[in-house]
């Protein structure tokens, strides 16, 4: 008995920490990042207690819970930088980005925040967007991006795309193309384009 208690222990503690990230990333996706520890807490089925030991600060429980969707965007930052024509691969980039932070508001408000104190977060968030200037230096060069285009753009461009509000994911990842092409053309130095895909059908309040 005394050997199976401690495991006993650090599986309950382990089954209580995937459940928080677990529900964590299910209501910052849909809600964003306001949401009250506490109720991420009471919607785990754990005492707040528990929630701060074992994520001390929101930051930490926003760093965990979107680990994989930082991987996801560095990927597809870098798949950008593997085009060997860089404007294809900036165009795909931004459409790929817009979608992915449309799918999970909560993702999109934590890579446009600073978080200072998420020192893991903000480092792979600068290791992305450094590889974004990159990309558009080489864009760039090639004579088909704006030369006046920065990163302040883009995050302008994610905050705007954040403000998308539709009644399902599939609604939003459509929503968030034709933003994304609206976007492209105007980022572009040539006018001559394809034109977006067709327009979807929003509420009258879609951004927020």
């Amino acid at each position: 008995m005394e050997n199976r208690l401690p495991h006993s222990l650090r599986s309950d503690a382990r089954d209580n920490r995937e459940r928080i990230l677990a529900v964590a990333r299910t209501t910052f996706a849909e809600q964003g990042l306001d949401v009250a520890m506490r109720e991420i807490a009471r919607r785990a089925e754990v005492g707040p207690a528990t929630l701060y030991r074992h994520f001390p600060t929101k930051e930490a429980l926003v760093t965990e819970v979107f680990t994989e969707q930082m991987a996801a965007c560095t990927a597809i930052v870098d798949e950008g930088l593997a085009d060997p024509d860089p404007w294809r691969g900036f165009c795909r980039m931004i459409e790929r980005v817009c979608e992915l932070h449309a799918r999970d508001r909560g993702f999109s408000a934590a890579f446009v925040s600073a978080f200072p104190h998420a020192i893991d977060f903000a480092a792979d968030r600068e290791r992305a967007l450094g590889k974004v200037a990159e990309l558009a230096r080489r864009a760039k060069a090639g004579g088909k991006l704006r030369p006046d285009f920065v990163l302040d753009d883009l995050i302008m461009v994610l905050m705007a795309n954040g403000g998308i509000r539709t009644t399902s994911p599939a609604a939003a990842a459509a929503a968030s193309r034709r933003f994304a092409a609206l976007l492209i053309q105007g980022m572009r130095t040539e006018p001559a384009i394809p034109p977006p895909p067709p327009a979807v059908r929003l509420p009258m309040a879609v951004v927020t």
